[in-house]
């Protein structure tokens, strides 16, 4: 059941997949939505869910105070908080919920503090459809007292929020866990390809997959969807192949070794290239099936 705070309007910029699962969250909960997305498909959808949609991005940073950012990368944070420089206002949090590189997060913090704003650097472990369910967790860098400010619009969207440190350690440990949950994912379709070739029933291999050590609950949410060949996107593999991409980046910053995830790299820009990329992401299932090899 979605706790029943003080009803707040919060601004949402970026009503995709993921942006428009947050604000039928916070509407359910009782919440009022200010939202825009460059894409009139996604402002009506949240007209559809009793959001009001405004005119541009400066619009909503204008009229609320906690602001809720939705966007592909971190770039397209600069950008739009560059473009609307004007709106900020003194005492106002952004809560970023964009998969970026952490020096990415820490810049953006240090200007928006410049100008008295806040930011948390509030990434979510889950899908879009994860976040229907509330069924997400929350990874928050930033101001602890920030944090805690957001603790009931973190419970209206996820099932637990961890203070992951100062800004940029929210964005670090997106990636730490997108690795892991990738790798699951690559090696799901890896296993049910393999138990193709060997002439087994896909249905049963899954279903011994989940019964065994073997078993991660990627098999719950895309297991089905690999067998069955239906990639309509809950999120999209080239979002995650922008994904990795900042995992082999950060890696190469830091120095750790990350040789699967080099792997899963070329396996990810083979969908890619060949026009998967729009799909869900279980589709790197497609790069395994006998007719592309």
């Amino acid at each position: 059941m979605i706790p029943s705070p003080c009803v707040t309007t919060f601004g949402l910029i970026g009503l995709g997949l993921m942006g428009e699962a947050i604000a039928a969250r916070l509407r359910d909960a009782g919440h009022g939505v200010l939202g825009f997305d460059i894409q009139p498909r996604c402002s009506a959808q949240l007209t559809a869910l009793g959001g009001e949609v405004a005119t541009d991005a400066g619009s909503v940073l204008s009229a609320c105070d906690i602001v809720l950012l939705s966007v592909p990368s971190h770039t397209e944070v600069q950008a739009l908080l560059t473009e609307n420089a004007q709106r900020l206002r003194r005492g106002q949090l952004i809560v970023d919920t964009t998969t970026g590189a952490p020096e990415a997060a820490i810049e953006i913090a240090a200007r928006l503090a410049e100008v008295g704003v806040s930011y948390l650097d509030a990434t979510i472990s889950g899908s879009s459809a994860h976040v229907r369910q509330g069924d997400v967790l929350w990874m928050v860098g930033g101001e602890r007292a920030e944090f805690e400010r957001c603790a009931d619009l973190f419970r209206c969207i996820g099932r637990e929020a961890i203070y992951t440190g100062p800004t940029g350690s929210g964005s670090k440990m997106k990636l730490v866990t997108n690795l892991v949950l990738g790798l699951n994912r690559a090696a799901l379709a890896e296993g049910l390809a393999f138990a193709n070739h060997l002439e087994l029933d896909a249905t049963q291999t899954l279903a011994v997959f989940r019964a065994s050590a073997a078993y991660s609950r990627i098999m719950d949410s895309k297991g089905e969807k690999m067998i069955g060949g239906d990639f309509t996107p809950v999120a999209r593999l080239s979002q995650h192949l922008k994904d990795v991409k900042l995992i082999l980046e950060a890696g190469s910053v830091s120095g750790a070794r990350l040789p699967l995830s080099e792997t899963h790299f070329a396996l990810l820009e083979e969908a890619e290239a060949a026009g998967l990329g729009q799909l869900d992401n279980s589709a790197i299932f497609q790069v395994y099936l006998p007719e592309r090899t």
